[in-house]
Order: structure tokens, then sequence, then C-alpha cells
């Protein structure tokens, strides 16, 4: 699991947000875990590597 302690403010407008935040609801997810996912997206997309909290418990265990 991700760590959640990172804020990312976005300015966006009005009418974007309202039509995100609708089609979030409508698939059942919060607007955070889309934009997660699309940030997971876009790293992955561009080769770029990160550690998670998860990563990091895996590898002090080992």
């Amino acid at each position: 699991m991700e760590s959640k302690t990172a804020r990312l403010t976005v300015l966006i407008d009005p009418h974007k947000k309202k039509a995100f935040e609708e089609l979030c609801a409508a698939q059942d997810l919060t607007p955070s875990q889309v934009v997660r996912q699309l940030i997971r997206e876009y790293l992955d997309n561009h080769g770029v590597t990160y550690v998670t909290k998860s990563k990091l418990a895996n590898n002090t265990k080992a």
C-alpha cells in the first residue's frame, strides 16, 4: 500500500472538475483514487521507478 501523506494541489476549470467528480462517482471511485492511478500509469509509461511503503517494508524483512 502506498503512503498517503503528501498532498498535491491542482488548479482545474470548475466545469472539468464537476464532470470528473461525476464520472468518478458513477464508477464508484474517489477522485483521489483516479488521480493516484493516473500518476502511477504516467510514471510507468515513462519508465520512472519509485519506492512505495510496502516495498520498503518488504526490503527490511529480508
